[in-house]
């Protein structure tokens, strides 16, 4: 699975301060078309060679899936685990407190409007059993 165990490291502070490149694909949110919530989906091929398509093929498939719509982004390929992870996933694995290697895929974390980390979830966690600390994050947005 990651190969390399080496510890994630960052010197970000927030995560708003990091890019990653956008393969220009917006796909279904749905629950909550009025908000500023944004889902942001890495494919990465690092679980059993689930992702070896080009950047155009993973858009491709999730196109033909169905996902399309406002408030997500589908990002550029990326490594999650070891030497080569994305700086993203480096500040997202130190800001939630736990860096140990993302598991699988549809590993999770919720990003607080003023780009802290609220938390880390498992690749098995439902994106609905999410939902309360989304409607929480959002409800607290202009406190």
């Amino acid at each position: 699975m990651g190969g390399n165990k080496s510890k994630p490291s960052t010197d970000m502070s927030n995560f708003h301060q990091l890019s990653a490149l956008d393969i220009e694909f917006a796909v279904l949110l749905g629950k909550y078309p009025a908000t500023d919530l944004t889902i942001v989906a890495f494919p990465c091929n690092q679980f059993g060679g689930q992702e070896p398509g080009s950047n155009a093929e993973v858009k491709a498939f999730a196109t033909n899936k169905g996902f399309q719509g406002e408030g997500a982004l589908l990002m550029d390929k990326i490594d999650v685990n070891g030497a080569n992870a994305s700086p993203v996933y480096q500040y997202l694995k130190v800001a939630s407190g736990d860096t140990s290697d993302i598991g699988w895929n549809f590993g999770k974390f919720l990003v607080r409007p003023d780009g802290t980390v609220f938390g880390r979830y498992a690749p098995t966690t439902s994106p609905l059993a999410l939902e309360k600390y989304v409607q929480e994050l959002l409800a607290s947005r202009g406190k």
